[in-house]
């Protein structure tokens, strides 16, 4: 730069020396930076700004000079803002000068803020500026202020409910303000986000509704009956609209009104056969409702009029069964089991099984002949008739059980059992006498049980003038007797007859369709035909039954029994009808009562018993201290299912072919049939494998394998065994079937014969089967055509229900010029021998 004249180049001097002098004053830092007192900010959970209410501006009056230099401008660094100092131990925040000119700063978070933790901090904040020169020399800092800042909640959590399941009971028939309570909790830290403001049902169509406090109460009357347990699923939603993580069970079980009951009662209990007895309420009592009751009355009803003849019985014939309890000889049975010797019951209808008694049905057109000889009754002597029949109310015309009638020419019955107008009346006319006077002739008994479809058990035992009747072991006086006189001489021969009356087609007789039968000597056809079931027809020749046997022939194989623990005996009384289908049980005390009732049980002392259900029903009553039936008890009803017996197989053995020379067959002794015969009875079971041998065979994974199959052998009684002819029948001019009768009567068996064989009848053991069938022996004293003999042997158990193995032995005859004697033919080794074994 040039410069005119000294006066000019002074002036510039000094003006270049004035403002250096005026720049070095103004580089002393004289003043502290000045901030405000407080500051407040609002931070949010997932950001880092923070927004500050005073903004963050630091002021120093040592304010940066302008000057020029080289004609620019220039700001010197006293006065500046260099920077925020945050106090404070462990303080998540840092301050960031923005623009030192200004002092304008920021304050920002330095990592992830949690509302949750901490929703609140506070801390100091200084300001210092730049210093003196270059270096930053003589740096001052401003007073410390105080920062709040509040950390704003972002809606990260979902509501949780505090338990896992919510329960609760109520009694039908009620509705409720308040069933039970539900709450959510919410982790979030802001009012808004943490709070629950609803709830929801989430499961529809439930009679149920929930407020938004969680309060759960149904809106209508609940019935036990219709639904036993509700199952809710409940969700919460937060005010923010965040639904719960997980929904909640609610289960609202529905109690039924308290009557006054049985509680702990099974509706089904199995019984399996031969496990003696059964407990049937071994878990009930009585529901009292806190009823101040004084005294209880049960009756237990066990309902078997659908087994059998009424219950289950031994299912032997009948002759069987009078002999088992304890009837002598003299028995003859007119309704037996169809077989080859006792054959005028095969066109019966019957009940078509075995597993109970079988069962005679007549329709009213049917009726049987019985064979002559077969009864020879000798009035004048005491005689019995025994039956069991099942008849409801049918026409008013006479219906016979059994007549005894002229067979041709006259109409005469002699006597006869029939039933009319729901009586049983029995006619006996008396043989001709030197008196011609009137004796009774007809009594009558007017019975309820002729008449109720139910099966009911008649012992008749008569010794004229005299006759009583038992009714199911009850006896009963008849309300009426008539007297007629004697019959008239005569020769005819009778006709004996089950379900009708043989006699003269006369016309006299109630109108029933049946074929007409036409014998020697006269038109006559069997007339007023019987309508109803019949089983064990006997007639006994010269005794009486005795009470005795009379209960033991209708008492009942199954019935209810209890065992009085002793102390409750005093307290509880207990009774039994005869045939133990009820008991009825009474007493005041609740606890006592309780215990006999589960020690109520079912028996049934049969070895195969009938399979099937047998109903029970429990009715109650109980009075309160005015001595009235304050409240009623419902019944309980349920039932026993009988399970199927293992049947047994019967299995015969032995010897099945052999030959003897004819000399022997001809000999006094003859050729014993079955030597070495072996019954054996066997039940088969299926065993579970156990594990130990499904690991090792490798079974677990083999569709194919069974479970195991065992044989296991058993005893029981045999009824019948019958040896039959294969081939022609019998000649009885030169050959025979002979036993010992000697051995057959110590073993109380008898023995019937005939061309086709013989029949052993009776309630044994195997064993005693088995040494009998021994001794049968097979003669023929004319074998000089002979050359083989058959046979057929066939066991049975329960009047058929159980049938052995068809066993057959076939005898050749060696015919020889040298016949050799032995002592004992049963110990000679025949032959030669095919043994034979049933497994």
């Amino acid at each position: 730069m040039r410069f005119r004249g000294n006066k000019q180049f002074a002036s510039a001097v000094g003006l270049v020396l004035g403002l250096l002098c005026a720049v070095e004053a103004a580089k002393v830092n004289k003043h502290k930076p000045w901030i405000e007192t407080t500051y407040h900010g609002i931070v949010t959970e997932n950001d880092d700004k923070v927004i500050l209410d005073p903004p963050l501006i630091a002021l120093d009056k040592d304010a940066p000079l302008r000057y020029a230099e080289s004609f620019e401008v220039t700001l010197t660094k006293e006065g500046e803002i260099c920077g925020f100092r945050i106090h404070g131990q462990n303080v998540p925040f840092e301050a960031v000068v923005l623009d030192k000119s200004t002092g304008e700063g920021v304050i920002r978070a330095k990592e992830k803020l949690d509302c949750e933790l901490q929703k609140e901090h506070t801390f100091t904040i200084q300001a210092y500026d730049c210093g003196e020169g270059p270096d930053g020399a003589n740096m001052k800092k401003s007073h410390k202020a105080t920062v709040h800042i509040q950390v704003n909640d972002i809606n990260e959590y979902s509501p949780v409910f505090k338990e896992k399941t919510y329960k609760a009971t109520v009694i039908e028939g009620k509705k409720y303000d308040n069933i039970l309570k539900v709450e959510a909790v919410d982790a979030d830290c802001s009012f808004q986000f943490s709070q629950i403001c609803s709830y929801e049902i989430v499961t529809p169509d439930v009679p149920f509704t929930i407020d938004k406090d969680g309060f759960i109460k149904n809106t209508e009357k609940l019935s036990y009956g219709k639904e036993h347990m509700y199952k809710l699923t409940v969700t919460a939603y937060d005010c923010g609209k965040n639904r719960a993580s997980e929904d909640v069970l609610v289960k609202i079980s529905i109690k039924p009104t308290c009557r006054t009951s049985w509680q702990g009662f099974n509706k089904r209990t199995e019984y399996e056969p031969g496990t003696g007895s059964l407990a049937l309420f071994p878990s009930m009592h009585l529901e009292t409702c806190d009823v101040p009751i004084t005294s209880v009355r049960a009756s237990i009803e066990l309902e078997t009029n659908h087994i059998g003849k009424g219950c289950d019985r031994d299912t032997y014939s009948e002759k069987s069964l009078h002999k088992l309890c304890g009837a002598s000889s003299g028995t003859v049975e007119l309704l037996p089991a169809p077989s080859s010797s006792a054959n005028w019951t095969v066109g019966l209808p019957t009940d078509n099984g075995h597993d109970s008694d079988q069962v005679f049905e007549f329709n009213g057109t049917q009726a049987i002949k019985v064979p002559d000889g077969l009864v020879n009754a000798n009035l004048k002597e005491p005689f019995t008739i025994s039956v069991w029949m099942r008849h409801g109310p049918g026409s008013h015309d006479k219906e016979t059980i059994l007549c005894n009638s002229d067979k041709t020419d006259m109409n005469r019955h002699h006597y006869s059992l029939y039933v009319h107008n729901c009586r049983l009346i029995l006619l006996l006319r008396q043989d001709p006498s030197e008196a011609e006077n009137y004796k009774p002739a007809e009594f009558h008994w007017k019975l309820d049980q002729v008449c109720d479809k139910e099966w009911h058990h008649y012992v008749l035992n008569v010794e004229f003038p005299t006759v009583s009747l038992f009714v199911d072991g009850t006896a009963f006086e008849p309300f009426m007797v008539t007297e007629d006189y004697p019959l008239h001489p005569s020769k005819i021969e009778t006709q004996l007859t089950v379900g009708a009356c043989w006699q003269e087609n006369s016309g006299h007789d109630n109108d029933t369709e049946a074929a007409p039968e036409t014998t020697s000597g006269g038109n006559a056809r069997m007339a007023q035909f019987f309508r109803g079931n019949l089983a064990g027809l006997i007639i006994r020749s010269g005794k009486l039954e005795n009470k005795k046997v009379i209960d033991c022939l209708y008492t009942c194989k199954e019935g209810l029994d209890v065992q009085l623990p002793e102390e409750v005996a005093s307290a509880v009384k207990v009774d039994f009808n005869p045939n133990q289908s009820s008991l009825t049980v009474e007493g005041d005390d609740i606890g006592a009562f309780d215990k006999v009732m589960q020690h109520i049980s079912y028996l049934n002392s049969r070895q195969f018993p009938t399979p099937g259900i047998r109903h029970l029903r429990i009715s109650t009553t109980v009075k309160c201290l005015n001595e009235d039936a304050c409240v009623a008890v419902p019944d309980a009803e349920g039932y026993v299912m009988v399970l199927q017996p293992e049947e047994p197989k019967i299995s015969l053995s032995g010897i099945d072919h052999f030959a003897r020379s004819a000399a022997e067959f001809e000999s006094q002794e003859g050729v014993t049939l079955f030597p070495e015969l072996r019954i054996v009875s066997t039940i088969t079971r299926e065993m579970e494998a156990d594990a130990e041998s499904e690991a090792a065979e490798g079974t677990d994974d083999d569709p194919t394998v069974q479970e195991t199959v065992v044989s296991e052998e058993i005893m029981h009684n045999l009824d019948s065994c019958e040896v039959s002819v294969v081939g022609d029948e019998l000649d009885g001019e030169h050959e025979s079937l002979e036993v010992d009768v000697s051995q057959l009567q110590q073993r109380a068996l008898e023995m019937s014969s005939s061309n086709l064989g013989l029949v052993i009848t009776g309630v044994n053991t195997m064993a005693n089967y088995e040494q009998v069938l021994h001794l049968i022996r097979y003669k023929n004293w004319h074998t000089e055509a002979l050359f083989d003999r058959k046979f057929k042997l066939v066991c049975s158990e329960l009047n058929g229900r159980y049938i052995s193995n068809d066993f057959k032995v076939e005898v050749n005859v060696i015919h020889t010029s040298n016949p050799v004697e032995h002592a004992n033919n049963a110990m000679v080794q025949p032959n030669f021998i095919n043994p034979v074994h049933h497994a």
